[in-house]
């Protein structure tokens, strides 16, 4: 297994069709990390926090996300997709870990599904304990050209799969010049995107538009992480956007001097610390899944 995954399983999605999980586990685990990941990625990118929660007695299993399985381009027939498949992960890991706590883990556009998850789809659901962002892409810092986002629904209807002009996003991604290489290594192995559609590009922008009237409705425990110099995400806008959240279950951290990922960021090993020791706090009394 490529990432140092302990195993792999199958998530049968919306659509029918089967895409891999990624699971870092202990012998004995006391909590769960349900992973999102990010935009143009893959589920085994939490491989660096999944083996810190590993030593620490907590498992993370991450999906791959509809569009992302092993394609050079990713295509979505709408946003929704996501939400949908995030609801049937859920499901999946707590029938595999019965009883502990699962905490959903998102970073950027993980961090705006799990986001708009939270806001639209999950109730009252005593096994779910909280959530953990790193860089939620609420607001892009990449200004794409105007009149491409004029035209950029009508691109979504005439011709939804072809390929949208982009930056190069990989070189502002983290400091750790080991991970960047992995990154590299990934794409050219197929395993990490290239390009996005037109269809991918118009819903993501519809999926942040909705979240400014609707943020300040959030009420779950929520632990975020914001890069102070991220090239992807609008820093300013995440932290005036988290702002609008009731302090009471709101825990923000920022760093200044991080790029976007948070994760895998040269300072990663004092942010994993911070989410045990939140992870800890909320988990009292749990049981343990051997």
């Amino acid at each position: 297994m490529r990432f140092s995954e302990d195993r792999m399983e199958k998530l049968t999605c919306s659509d029918g069709i089967d895409r891999d999980i990624h699971i870092w586990e202990p012998d004995r685990s006391r909590a769960v990390m349900l992973a999102i990941h990010g935009g143009m990625a893959h589920g085994g990118d939490y491989l660096t926090p999944a083996l810190y929660f590993k030593k620490h007695g907590i498992a993370t299993v991450a999906h791959d996300l509809h569009g992302h399985d092993l394609k050079e381009k990713v295509y979505i027939p709408r946003f929704e997709v996501f939400l949908d498949d995030l609801g049937l992960m859920i499901e999946w890991t707590k029938e595999q870990y019965a009883g502990l706590p699962v905490f959903i883990l998102g970073h950027s556009m993980g961090g705006l599904i799990a986001t708009l998850y939270g806001l639209d789809r999950l109730g009252n659901d005593p096994q779910i304990k909280g959530f953990i962002i790193s860089s939620p892409y609420y607001v892009n810092a990449i200004k794409a050209p105007w009149i491409l986002l004029k035209i950029a629904g009508l691109l979504s209807v005439v011709a939804p799969k072809m390929t949208v002009p982009i930056e190069d996003s990989k070189p502002y991604l983290t400091l750790d010049k080991e991970i960047y290489q992995r990154h590299l290594d990934d794409e050219s192995n197929h395993i990490r995107a290239a390009h996005v559609s037109a269809r991918f590009a118009s819903e993501l922008l519809k999926a942040q538009q909705y979240i400014p009237d609707q943020i300040a409705g959030w009420k779950h425990p929520l632990l975020a992480f914001v890069a102070g110099d991220d090239r992807l995400a609008d820093a300013g806008a995440t932290r005036q956007l988290l702002g609008k959240i009731d302090p009471g279950v709101l825990t923000e951290h920022y760093y200044p001097e991080n790029f976007h990922e948070n994760f895998n960021e040269i300072n990663r090993e004092e942010i994993f610390s911070i989410i045990v020791e939140w992870v800890d706090q909320l988990a009292v009394g749990a049981s343990i899944h051997a």
